[in-house]
């Protein structure tokens, strides 16, 4: 299975909102979204009009809306920054009140690549606070806001699923220590706020998991590597490591195939990888692959000689 087929649109009906659709694996998470079925309002800071801290323009989240629209479901783009309550609030209210009802909330706010690169392997004396501090309140508060807002109106129906979409699996997050201080709370501390939202959710029937895609074949990153998704193989030329690398696409079938599944409950609490979904709903990515780049990671540790293919 590589995704959802036209014919089949197992999320119509249901509305979601993928707070930071911008780029990257929030856009093609709204995208497979679509083309499950669902209506799916894209959230970002970046517009047609103005760009975020990021200073990409290449990708907007009106884009991401037609993308959505074009797959099959229904992209409502609505320009939000999450660190403020107000915007949010109205967020909610307006999906309340044209929609009545929201079923899946996935939260891939971000947007600090630039102050991770900065602070690359440094010690918490050598970084800049304020640049910390701001990794934090993108990656850590503006998840707590918005699932403060938009859970009232999750658990309205039970089924409901939130996912925290962050870098790294609770085992790796939690025995691993992750580029410096702010990013390595930055990114755990998602995984955390699933497993206490899952308690949360619980008694309404709703779910809450963490997700991780592995290597991503980002926006950013193929530009990074000066290739394309088209010749991206050209870049391991330079990084061999990078042939496990995977589209955004592959995480988004795993989030899409997760919110259509009835019996997703049984995961509530988890930490999942794009690949451990990929395995368990039988998907595959953009080239019929099964990346696994975690397992990759965790196996090159003990064994230097092990080759990426192995791990497709």
């Amino acid at each position: 299975m590589t995704g959802t087929t036209a014919g089949t649109r197992p999320l119509r009906g249901r509305t979601a909102l993928v707070a930071g659709a911008t780029r990257g694996a929030g856009r093609a998470i709204a995208v497979e979204l679509g083309a499950a079925g669902a209506t799916v309002y894209v959230t970002g800071r970046t517009t047609r009009e103005k760009a975020s801290e990021v200073g990409r323009t290449t990708e907007t989240i009106e884009e991401t809306a037609e993308l959505v629209t074009a797959a099959g479901g229904e992209g409502i783009a609505v320009p939000t920054d999450h660190l403020e309550p107000d915007q949010v609030a109205d967020l909610v209210a307006r999906i309340d009140r044209e929609r009545g009802r929201l079923d899946v909330l996935v939260n891939d706010i971000w947007g600090g690549e630039h102050l991770v690169a900065a602070g690359f392997g440094k010690k918490i004396h050598e970084l800049d606070l304020a640049d910390g501090l701001r990794m934090l309140e993108l990656g850590v508060k503006s998840h707590l806001v918005t699932s403060a807002a938009a859970v009232p109106l999750l658990i309205r129906h039970p089924g409901g699923l939130l996912v925290e979409v962050t870098d790294g699996t609770a085992d790796y997050n939690g025995t691993h220590y992750r580029e410096n201080i702010y990013y390595d709370l930055a990114k755990t501390a998602p995984i955390r706020m699933a497993f206490a939202l899952s308690h949360d959710l619980r008694p309404s029937g709703c779910t809450a998991v963490a997700v991780t895609p592995g290597w991503l074949r980002s926006e950013q990153m193929l530009d990074h590597f000066g290739v394309t998704e088209a010749n991206w193989r050209d870049a391991t030329g330079k990084v061999p490591d990078f042939a496990v690398a995977e589209s955004p696409a592959y995480l988004g079938r795993g989030i899409a195939a997760l919110a259509a599944d009835p019996d997703r409950a049984r995961w509530n609490g988890r930490s999942l990888s794009s690949a451990q979904l990929a395995k368990e709903y039988g998907l595959t990515d953009t080239d019929g692959s099964r990346p696994d780049a975690w397992g990759f990671i965790l196996a090159k540790e003990t064994d230097e000689t092990v080759s990426p293919d192995d791990y497709r």
